[in-house]
């Protein structure tokens, strides 16, 4: 985790002048930039690529910035810069993938519901515009997939996150007995346990709605980063293909 890296160095750049144009241009940008569910008017095919830059914060893009840098750059140096490329994004895109998949979900079991409790389609589209229903709707469908349902379609997705797992699971895959230090456990762990520890707490509160680092954080799309970062590295590494680097 020493100097920092070309890519990384220019991706870092591209956040930080988004994360700025953000907070020159306000709620526009978001709208504009960030991924939305794809049945909101709100969405364009290029979200998919441009959520990557946004950030819901100062904090939130000084851990992902911190992150990419601490892992991005060896990461890097081991594969190269145009593979370090292609495995950035590829993780990303596929944290995009896994995010709206787990919203359809959300959102076609809300809808059926909605509609066996005979609520008429065009009060279901108001429902989601407007967030209002009849309380009657209640004894039918219960109140958590109601928000469930209304989350999926209206809450952006923003953030670097998936990305950034991706490359976590690279790097433990790479250096398995380097030792991390958590900031609220000043013990250190080696990256093969903390870092599947991680994904898995990920998992946990994307399952059960429960998170101790608190809500609207887009926990699917970190797993399905892990995920699609995972299956590169694991088949660069059953083939033999991490050996060539595409510089």
């Amino acid at each position: 985790m020493g100097r920092i890296t070309e890519t990384v160095k220019v991706l870092l750049i591209i956040n930080i002048i988004f994360f700025v144009g953000t907070l020159a241009i306000g709620e526009q940008a978001y709208q504009y930039f960030s991924l939305w569910f794809f049945k909101n008017d709100n969405f364009g095919v290029w979200q998919v690529l441009t959520h990557m830059f946004m950030h819901g914060g100062f904090m939130h893009i000084l851990f992902n910035m911190y992150a990419l840098w601490a892992f991005g750059s060896p990461i890097e140096q081991m594969l190269g810069k145009n593979k370090f490329i292609f495995f950035y994004f590829s993780a990303g895109f596929g944290a995009a993938i896994i995010h709206t998949l787990v919203n359809f979900y959300h959102y076609q079991a809300g809808y059926n519901a909605l509609l066996d409790a005979g609520m008429e389609t065009q009060a279901i589209q108001t429902l989601l515009e407007t967030g209002q229903y009849s309380t009657g709707i209640l004894n039918s469908v219960s109140q958590d997939m109601l928000q469930e349902f209304y989350m999926s379609y209206n809450t952006p997705a923003v953030g670097a996150s998936g990305a950034i797992y991706g490359i976590l699971v690279a790097f433990g895959m790479l250096f398995p007995n380097v030792e991390l230090f958590l900031i609220f456990v000043p013990v250190p762990i080696k990256a093969k346990f903390f870092i599947p520890a991680l994904i898995a707490l990920d998992l946990f509160s994307g399952v059960t709605g429960y998170s101790i680092f608190g809500g609207g954080i887009a926990h699917f799309a970190h797993v399905g980063g892990a995920l699609f970062g995972f299956i590169m590295m694991w088949y660069w590494k059953k083939n033999q293909f991490n050996q060539n680097r595409w510089d």
